[in-house]
């Protein structure tokens, strides 16, 4: 009967500790297909797509995390195959520096020129 209740504790250990192991990895698969397009589906990242192309990538993404790769390795290997644009949280290089650094130039032109309007207007009154 010892033996019994030993086996059965071992048992269920495993059986949670693969449970665990297993969810941890779908975590991680949903976190890096959340943030990559899907490039047959406009405006659907690969997580919230059920496209053909989608299906494989999250297939691809496990299978690179089963063989110990990390998040970065794969973010490297998908933008070597499909192109910076598949990931939606760009690099900052000098190709798209124009894209982090305009939005920041539009709102200080933009707060100059409130600011330009409400106090010299104020003035002149």
């Amino acid at each position: 009967m010892k033996i019994f209740k030993i086996f059965f504790f071992i048992f269920c250990f495993l059986y949670i500790f693969n449970i665990t192991s297993h969810v941890q990895a779908n975590q991680d698969v949903d976190k890096i297909s959340k943030n990559l397009r899907c490039l047959i589906c406009q405006g659907q990242s690969v997580y919230d797509s059920q496209s053909d192309f989608a299906l494989t990538i999250k297939m691809l993404i496990k299978n690179k995390l089963q063989e110990g790769e990390s998040e970065d390795e794969i973010y490297d290997y998908l933008k070597t195959l499909y192109g910076e644009w598949i990931v939606y949280d760009p690099e900052f290089n000098k190709k798209n520096l124009l894209l982090w650094v305009f939005p920041l130039i539009l709102f200080i032109f933009g707060g100059l020129l409130i600011y330009k309007k409400v106090f010299i207007n104020e003035h002149k009154k």
